[in-house]
């Protein structure tokens, strides 16, 4: 079922709440063998969003990213663990990051890898997901890495695609990839590798961000203390997504961005997305980056050692300044590495569970 975008809360159903969950330390895999030579605890055959997974599930995917960081930094960053598996990256929009590290992750995993952009397709001839995502199958797809501009569209080819599926980003519905790359890298720079009681704050659109949807499910899973700040008019529905605490997910919406940053352990800012953006949401660019842009002068009411995060690509002076994007507190080019490691992490979890008949 397509979800609702335009009501951030209505995704929260059906998820258990984040206090019953019981966090797991699972065993580092050993990433050099085939994913269905190891007791691996995790069954799912796609990955379409971020909100069904268990904290276990989670430490699961950071454990196995771990293995993989190790790999990555051998001589030669490669093992054999998925030879013979056929990975199809579909992208329907355009992307650096997410499509060259999903193919980097998979060729470091001995995948045979095929991109393919729709502009450049049948696609531009008239021809249907579903007709497209049948076809890449008969052609010898085993994993299917996709992202579109219509939010659900991954769902739909999870139907009819007997592999398995792998969300790059739907409209503004979810990115889980780069949700898990994010905890992944403030799991690496925090004290304890914890988030528990940290003041994590998302600034700025966030009613466009499929980022700060699919954050907001893993950083409370992870026990911090969320906040989501920006314009009233680019939080519409998150306010009531947090008072009604849905599915254990309390976090703090507000657009008073001093609020917000006091004291703050870590301030992700998120991007203008103008490709997005309906007549009259913002008065201008220049009084957005005057009210709410992330700035040195801002960074200072957070805590001294804030870590300071951006998802990409980035509108340096806009919503985040040039000096904070590369002041020694980033980690953005951090989440750009670390997105190698979770991406092949995915695909090896993934490829067990397919290879297992696992649920989806």
């Amino acid at each position: 079922m397509t979800p609702e975008v335009d009501r951030p809360e209505a995704a929260s159903s059906g998820s258990t709440p984040a206090a019953s969950r019981t966090p797991a330390t699972p065993a580092v895999p050993a990433v050099d063998a085939p994913p269905e030579t190891q007791d691996l605890a995790w069954r799912h055959r796609h990955l379409l969003d971020v909100d069904d997974l268990t904290r276990g599930e989670l430490e699961t995917v950071m454990g196995t990213a771990d293995a993989m960081r190790e790999v990555l930094a051998r001589p030669i960053a490669k093992v054999p663990a998925l030879r013979g598996t056929n990975v199809t990256i579909l992208f329907y929009e355009a992307s650096t990051r997410t499509r060259v590290s999903f193919e980097a992750a998979a060729k470091n995993l001995s995948c045979d890898v095929t991109n393919i952009a729709a502009a450049s397709s049948s696609v531009s001839k008239g021809e249907s997901l579903v007709d497209t995502v049948r076809t890449v199958e008969a052609l010898g797809a085993h994993m299917l890495v996709m992202r579109h501009n219509v939010s659900g569209a991954p769902y739909l080819a999870s139907e009819v695609f007997g592999g398995a599926v792998l969300n790059g980003g739907d409209g503004w519905h979810a990115h889980p990839s780069q949700a898990l790359l994010d905890l992944f890298t403030l799991r690496s720079r925090l004290p304890g590798r914890s988030l528990e009681g940290r003041k994590i704050v998302i600034l700025g659109d966030a009613l466009h961000s499929r980022v700060a949807r699919s954050n907001i499910w893993t950083l409370t899973a992870m026990g911090a203390d969320l906040w989501i700040c920006g314009p009233s008019t680019l939080l519409r529905g998150f306010e009531g997504w947090a008072a009604r605490g849905a599915a254990g997910r309390r976090f703090t919406v507000t657009s008073d961005v001093d609020a917000a940053m006091r004291d703050a352990d870590v301030v992700m800012a998120l991007r203008i997305q103008k490709e997005r953006m309906a007549g009259g949401l913002l008065p201008s660019l220049r009084e957005y980056a005057a009210r709410y842009g992330l700035t040195k002068e801002r960074l200072r009411l957070a805590k001294p050692d804030c870590i300071v995060m951006h998802p990409g690509p980035m509108n340096e002076g806009v919503e985040i300044a040039a000096d904070v994007a590369v002041d020694p507190r980033s980690v953005i080019t951090a989440q750009v590495t670390n997105g190698v490691a979770v991406r092949m992490a995915l695909l090896y979890l993934l490829a067990g569970a397919r290879r297992a008949g696992g649920n989806a």
